[in-house]
């Protein structure tokens, strides 16, 4: 693959462009779904261990930053006004959001021993966050066209928001609007942004960037609150002055920021053994859930093995493996059913489809884009 930026991948949820799939892209996804995955396998691990409560603060600092910019970057063309674009977004958003939001519910009257835990549809649990946060920020970007300075304002309201203890549960709110200046940027980004982080000065520079970002992580760790990186609550409700919202608002968003290219600078270029997974992330995303929240609920980590420095190690190496695994063909095939499902009885025939068939089918099943990203709390 030269230097020179490919087609990026066509974006999920239904917007149009080229079909190639960039690899860089593919590869970035990826990886940060890994970091998401490792991130919820290091947090029992805090309690014992400053090292880890140091990574784990850094990889949430621009875990679900990076992969929450990507979305965006990724949805530039979607288009509220094509029917099929509005079928995308129902199939590939809301449809799995009702699905794993009553299935986390289960799951958690099942496991965690909590039977009289009721499906609520309008707050989000565990990592279905991420799904609801997507469906508003595509319904927010006629907003984000029509603005002159769409970031700013975008930043504008995160800072509001966590400056309000108002901001309600519903439908995850306060971390929808914190986080959405990630997505608005990667909505005005272009090809030749994501160029300059793959320059190799910008690669060098990243290893003296992240190094001071581990050793400002290892120094924050008795000192800061944690709950700064979920973006849910407001300055009010993590014990903060009202001016800390502001200012944490605008310094996690440039920290995330470096650390994001820092991160991409690194991302391989051509096409890996894991690029094909990229296609998976919102698979690997959801599922892992169950397995994050279940390893509590059955008590993996109470052992003393766990809590060691081989256990740590261990912990790592299975956490990587599984949400690989989850990201892979076989386990889409087995999942498309609830990840994407195929609701032609429900919609019109798009008019603009020039192949005269329902968008859905013609479009790779593997092209929706998550953190696809992450109810994670996230991120949690």
């Amino acid at each position: 693959m030269t230097s020179r930026p490919q087609p990026a991948a066509r974006p999920s949820g239904g917007s149009g462009g080229p079909t190639t799939r960039d690899p860089f892209f593919d590869n970035a996804k990826y990886l940060a779904i890994v970091l998401v995955g490792l991130g919820h396998a290091w947090e029992p691990l805090r309690d014992d261990s400053r090292a880890a409560s140091a990574l784990y603060m850094l990889v949430y600092s621009f875990h679900m930053p990076a992969f929450i910019l990507i979305s965006g970057y990724m949805s530039r063309s979607f288009d509220l006004g094509r029917p099929g674009r509005v079928q995308r977004v129902v199939t590939g958003v809301l449809v799995p959001y009702v699905i794993f939001e009553t299935a986390y519910t289960f799951f958690y009257r099942w496991a965690g021993d909590v039977p009289d835990y009721r499906i609520s549809i309008l707050d989000p649990w565990y990592l279905t966050w991420f799904l609801i946060a997507l469906f508003v920020w595509r319904m927010t970007m006629p907003l984000w066209r029509a603005v002159r300075w769409p970031v700013p304002l975008a930043l504008l309201i995160a800072t509001a928001a966590s400056m309000s203890d108002t901001v309600g549960n519903d439908l995850d709110l306060q971390r929808v609007l914190q986080f959405m200046p990630f997505f608005v940027l990667g909505l005005v980004l272009r090809p030749e942004h994501f160029h300059l982080v793959r320059r190799r000065e910008v690669r060098l520079l990243s290893v003296p960037a992240g190094l001071t970002a581990a050793a400002v992580a290892y120094w924050a760790v008795p000192r800061m609150n944690p709950g700064w990186f979920y973006h849910r609550d407001s300055a009010q409700e993590l014990g903060a002055p009202l001016w800390a919202g502001p200012a944490m608002t605008f310094g996690m968003f440039g920290c995330a920021l470096v650390l994001t290219a820092c991160f991409l600078a690194w991302v391989p270029r051509r096409t890996m053994w894991f690029t094909v997974l990229g296609a998976g992330t919102l698979y690997g995303y959801l599922l892992h859930g169950f397995l994050a929240k279940g390893s509590r609920f059955w008590g993996w980590y109470d052992n003393d093995f766990a809590h060691s420095p081989l256990g740590a190690l261990a912990v790592t190496a299975v956490a990587a493996v599984v949400i690989t695994v989850l990201c892979t063909p076989p386990v889409r095939r087995m999942f498309r059913w609830a990840m994407e499902p195929r609701m032609d009885w429900l919609f019109r025939p798009d008019p603009d489809d020039r192949r005269g068939c329902p968008p859905r089918s013609r479009r790779p099943a593997a092209g929706r884009d998550a953190p696809e990203q992450p109810r994670a709390t996230a991120t949690r």
